[in-house]
C-alpha cells in the first residue's frame, strides 16, 4: 500500500482497501478517505473534452463525399479539406500547454468549449468551400485545446492506482465521440434518403456538422462543476484549495496531505517553474530525452494510420465494393470494435502495465495491417469517371481484409490508442508537463495530418503498398517501445521521474 495516497498502488480497487487505508493513515483522529468516486466524476467531465475530439474528427467521414460533390473538388482538394482541420489541432496543441499554465487547466477546457461550438456552427452553414476550411480549422483548434488539457488534468488529479484507468477514459471518450458520430451520419443519411438531401432546410452533412454543438454546450457547462488541478494551484500559491482537493481525491491525514503538497512544490521549483520550448530540448532541464520519447510515441500513434479507418472509411470500402448503405454500416461496426478494445485497455491498464500492452498491440498491428496490405494485392484496379483509381476485392480477400482491418482497430485500441494518452501525461515532472505535453500532441497532430493528407493519393496510386508502408510503421512502433519506453504503472507522478 502506498500510505501516502491511501490506495493499493496496483491491482483493483477494493472498498476494505480504502477502509484499510483510512485506518492506517488515522482513522478517526484527522484522517479522510479517498474518494474514488470524485475522482471519476473529475475526470469523466474532463473527458467530455475527448469525446468531441473524436465526433470532430470523424464526423467528415459521413460528409466527405457530399462535400466533394457540393464543391467540385478531386481527392487532393478532398483531402486537404478534411487534413488542414489537423493542422488547426497542432497549432491548438502547440500552444495549449503555455494558456494552460498561464490560465489554468479549467480556463483552457472552456476556451476549447466554445471553439467548439463556433466550429460546429460555422462549418454547418459554410458559403464556400474556403469558409468551411477555415471554420473546420477553428474546430481543430478546439480539439487540439482539448487533447492537451483533458490527459493532463486526468492525470494530474489522479490518484496513482487507477490513474491508468481514469487516464483510458480519455480515449473511451474519443471512440465513444467517433462511434456517436458514425450512428448520427449513418441516421441522418437513412432520414434524409442520402447526404446531399435536406431535412429542416439544411442538407443532411450540414446537420451532421451542427450536431457537434450539443455535446460542446455540455462540455461547456460541465467544465464548470470540476476542480481546478490541485498541482496547478501549489504553483499558483493557492494552497488552501489544493490541499482541499488533494485530501478529497488521495485521503490522508493531515500530515500525509501535507507531504503531498511538499512534494508537489519540490517538483514545480526544481530548477524553475516555467519552461520554454526551447528550454525542453536543452540539457540543462535534463528532461530533452523525456520529450523525444513522448514525440516518437505521438508520432507513431498516428503512422500506423489508425484514422484512416474512421476518416475515409465509408470511401474505402465503397472502393473495394461495399455499397455506400454497407459502408457506413461498416464504419459503425468498425467504431464499435474500437470501443470494446478500449475497455479491455481499461480493464487491464494497472495490472499488466503500459508497455506490455504497448508491444501486444505493435505486434499485432503489423499482423493485422500486413495481411490488409496482401489482400489489397489482388484486388482489380479500374479508373472511374473522373479518373481516380477504383480498387475493388472479391471473394474471400475481401472478407479477410475488412477483418484485418478491425482487428488492426481492436489491437491499437487496446493498447497505442489509450496508453500513448495516458503516457505522455504522465512521464514528465510537473514542472514541464503541461508544455511538453503540448509538444507530444502537437506532433500527433501533424503526423495524423500527414496520414490523412496523403491517403487519398497513396490509395489512388497503391492501396497495397499504402497498408504495407503502415505495417512497417507498426513494427517501428515495436522498436521504439521494447528500447526506450520505461513503465510508470503505480507510481505517482511526482516519483515517476
Amino acid at each position: 500500500m502506498d500510505r501516502r495516497i491511501g490506495v493499493s498502488t496496483v491491482g483493483p480497487l477494493r472498498g476494505q482497501e480504502w477502509h484499510s487505508a483510512e485506518t492506517a493513515s488515522g482513522g478517526g483522529s484527522g484522517a479522510t478517505r479517498a474518494d474514488v468516486g470524485h475522482a471519476v466524476l473529475f475526470a469523466g467531465a474532463a473527458a467530455l473534452g475527448g469525446f468531441l475530439f473524436g465526433y470532430d474528427t470523424a464526423v467528415i467521414n459521413g460528409a466527405v463525399g457530399a462535400i466533394r460533390d457540393k464543391y467540385d473538388i478531386g481527392a487532393s482538394g478532398t483531402g486537404l479539406t478534411v487534413s488542414l482541420t489537423l493542422l488547426g489541432a497542432a497549432l491548438g496543441a502547440w500552444i495549449a500547454g503555455t494558456l494552460a499554465d498561464r490560465l489554468g487547466r479549467i480556463r483552457v477546457m472552456q476556451i476549447a468549449a466554445v471553439l467548439f461550438i463556433i466550429g460546429a456552427v460555422g462549418s454547418a452553414i459554410p458559403f464556400s468551400v474556403y469558409d468551411l476550411t477555415f471554420w473546420r480549422v477553428v474546430g481543430g483548434l478546439a480539439v487540439g485545446f482539448a487533447s492537451v488539457i483533458a490527459p493532463a488534468y486526468i492525470a494530474e488529479i489522479s490518484p496513482a492506482a487507477i490513474r491508468g484507468r481514469l487516464g483510458s477514459m480519455y480515449q473511451l471518450a474519443i471512440v465513444l465521440g467517433i462511434a456517436v458520430s458514425q450512428l448520427v451520419n449513418y441516421a441522418l443519411q437513412a432520414a434524409a434518403g442520402g447526404d446531399r438531401n435536406q431535412i429542416a432546410g439544411l442538407e443532411a452533412w450540414q446537420w451532421m456538422l451542427m450536431l457537434e454543438a450539443v455535446p460542446a454546450v455540455l462540455y461547456l457547462i460541465m467544465t464548470t462543476t470540476i476542480p481546478e488541478s490541485p498541482r496547478f494551484l501549489v504553483a499558483q500559491g493557492k494552497d488552501d484549495r489544493a490541499r482541499k482537493i488533494i485530501s478529497d481525491l488521495e485521503g490522508g491525514d493531515h500530515d500525509a496531505v501535507t507531504e503531498r503538497m511538499n512534494e508537489i512544490r519540490e517538483s514545480l521549483t526544481e530548477k524553475q517553474a516555467k519552461t520554454t520550448v526551447r528550454q525542453l530540448f536543452s540539457k540543462r532541464l535534463g528532461v530533452s530525452h523525456l520529450v523525444w520519447v513522448g514525440i516518437a510515441l505521438a508520432a507513431l500513434q498516428q503512422l500506423v494510420g489508425i484514422n484512416v479507418i474512421f476518416y475515409y472509411s465509408s470511401t474505402l470500402w465503397q472502393a473495394v465494393g461495399f455499397g455506400a448503405d454497407r459502408s457506413l454500416l461498416i464504419s459503425v461496426v468498425s467504431a464499435l470494435v474500437n470501443i470494446v478494445g478500449t475497455f479491455v485497455a481499461i480493464a487491464v491498464i494497472d495490472r499488466v502495465g503500459r508497455k506490455p500492452l504497448l508491444l501486444v498491440g505493435s505486434a499485432g498491428m503489423a499482423i493485422s495491417l500486413g495481411t490488409a496490405a496482401f489482400c489489397f494485392h489482388s484486388a482489380t484496379v479500374t479508373k472511374n469517371e473522373i479518373g481516380e483509381s477504383v480498387a475493388t476485392l472479391t471473394g474471400a480477400n475481401a472478407t479477410i481484409a475488412l477483418i484485418g482491418a478491425n482487428a488492426f482497430v481492436f489491437f491499437f485500441a487496446l493498447s497505442w490508442g489509450p496508453v500513448v494518452w495516458v503516457l505522455i501525461s504522465e512521464m514528465f515532472p510537473n514542472r514541464v508537463r503541461a508544455a511538453a505535453v503540448g509538444i507530444a500532441t502537437a506532433t500527433n497532430w501533424v503526423a495524423n495530418f500527414l496520414v490523412s493528407w496523403t491517403f487519398p493519393a497513396l490509395a489512388d496510386w497503391n492501396l497495397s503498398y499504402t497498408y504495407a508502408g503502415y505495417a512497417v510503421m507498426a513494427l517501428l512502433s515495436l522498436f521504439v517501445v521494447l528500447r526506450f519506453v520505461k513503465e510508470t504503472r503505480g507510481s505517482t507522478l511526482e516519483s515517476v521521474q
